[in-house]
């Protein structure tokens, strides 16, 4: 793969490479268009096709906040076109590594010594590549590590990119762009707590330790003394990303064993410690044949208040809900209905999120769930598709739902994701969680 040798830092100099782009999905419309008048049969494929290409290429080349915007567009498969869902895939590990005279600034900068001089052998073409960071394989005290580094000028370009990829940012968020702030807010708080590299080894230390109980879940060794604020040593881990894996043809039992590891996982942290890794995508995960799998970047820690883990998690009480002035008193909570709601509005929007709720929370109300079960998948996507193309929806006053749901949604419809490419039988069920989290409850 080509590397860069140097990344935009300046905001005209990145905005212009966003107006270049734009110009050039312009002119695919105008190809395909054309063609179209020629050939009626024409599909839009090859055009998804060629503007994926297109912006991809852009983002690929900013790295920092707009890559992260692609990656998390990647796990949204009912959000847009095959093409772009496959290619914006790649930001996960695989987007075009920085050159070696970059890394070696970045180690002189932030430790005072080159790679060579602080390790016995550094590798400096990069493992993978992702949106903020790449990571490269090293060996000292004769260990295998892994020596992650952070692109120049991420930190200082996050508001700016968020502000020229809004119209992508709206569309993670699923609504009009109508009394938004909050959730702006919310991300970009997210994305420069992952550009704080100090704050993201303290939480890697942290939820390991909380986590290391958790039955087939392995956790690499953080290194301080070989950590700054733009990079962080650990072990490295070996293991497979979701795709090689499921290359590799794994058992039916290897499936659900890791399935199992990683839904215990995030019902640990939401459930016990209240904090979540909300950044389940198939890059932050290595699986291995034994029904193991490694967890790393903990650069994105969602702290769940108190307020809001009761509101929300008495969704997937049926009981509660069937009470209507409670279920209204929650949803009220939860900012999904307003004061300002009419009673006709409040009976619409009601019934829309009972229906996407009883969906979605599916999972936690049986013994064991089957996330091979592609019907399953298939409803919620044509349902969120028919919700999003309702007026009432589109027109809306309103921005619905607390912000602290954008974050916990996102964990759990990654996770659902990857439980979903790997046709995982998980158990499921109340009282596992509580006799899971049970022991680290305070007495």
């Amino acid at each position: 793969m080509k590397e860069q040798t140097s990344i935009p830092t300046g905001k005209v100099e990145r905005a212009s490479k966003f107006v270049a782009t734009g110009l050039k999905v312009g002119t695919n419309y105008l190809k395909h268009y054309t063609k179209k008048l020629i050939d009626p049969s024409v599909s839009k494929e090859e055009l998804h096709a060629d503007n994926a290409e297109d912006i991809y290429d852009t983002l690929s080349g900013l790295k920092g906040s707009a890559l992260k915007v692609a990656q998390m567009l990647s796990m949204d498969k009912g959000m847009l076109p095959k093409a772009y869902t496959e290619k914006f895939a790649m930001s996960q590990y695989s987007a075009p590594p920085l050159s070696g005279p970059l890394v070696v600034n970045t180690f002189q900068k932030t430790l005072g010594k080159s790679p060579a001089q602080l390790y016995d052998k550094f590798e400096m073409q990069a493992s993978n590549a992702a949106s903020i960071g790449q990571v490269h394989k090293a060996v000292k005290w004769g260990k295998d590590l892994a020596v992650k580094i952070q692109y120049p000028g991420v930190a200082n370009s996050v508001k700016s990119d968020l502000r020229i990829v809004k119209p992508f940012a709206l569309r993670i968020v699923g609504m009009n762009e109508v009394d938004m702030d909050k959730y702006f807010q919310e991300i970009e708080g997210k994305l420069l707590e992952e550009t704080d590299y100090r704050l993201e080894l303290q939480r890697s230390i942290e939820v390991s330790a909380q986590c290391a109980h958790i039955p087939n879940l392995i956790f690499p060794v953080y290194y301080p003394e070989l950590s700054s604020d733009r990079i962080i040593t650990m072990d490295w881990l070996k293991g497979y990303h979701l795709k090689e894996f499921l290359n590799l043809n794994p058992s039916q039992e290897v499936r659900d064993t890791i399935g199992q590891a990683l839904w215990d996982f995030y019902q640990f942290q939401v459930h016990a410690l209240k904090k979540v890794h909300a950044d389940p995508h198939p890059g932050n995960f290595l699986m291995r044949e034994d029904g193991t799998v490694g967890v790393f970047d903990f650069g994105c820690i969602k702290e769940i208040p108190e307020d809001f883990y009761v509101n929300y998690f008495l969704l997937t009480n049926q009981e509660v809900l069937k009470d209507e002035a409670r279920r209204r008193e929650i949803y009220t909570n939860l900012e999904m209905i307003h004061p300002s709601d009419t009673e006709k509005e409040i009976g619409f929007f009601s019934e829309l999120f009972q229906k996407m709720i009883d969906m979605l929370t599916m999972p936690f109300t049986r013994e064991e769930f089957d996330f091979g079960d592609e019907s399953y998948f298939t409803a919620i996507y044509e349902y969120m598709d028919y919700v999003s193309n309702l007026k009432e929806v589109r027109e809306s006053k309103v921005a619905r739902g607390s912000r602290h749901s954008l974050y916990v949604n996102r964990t759990y419809f990654g996770l659902y994701s990857i439980l979903s490419d790997l046709k995982a039988r998980v158990l499921t069920s109340e009282e596992r969680v509580r006799a899971m989290i049970t022991p680290a409850l305070p007495q």
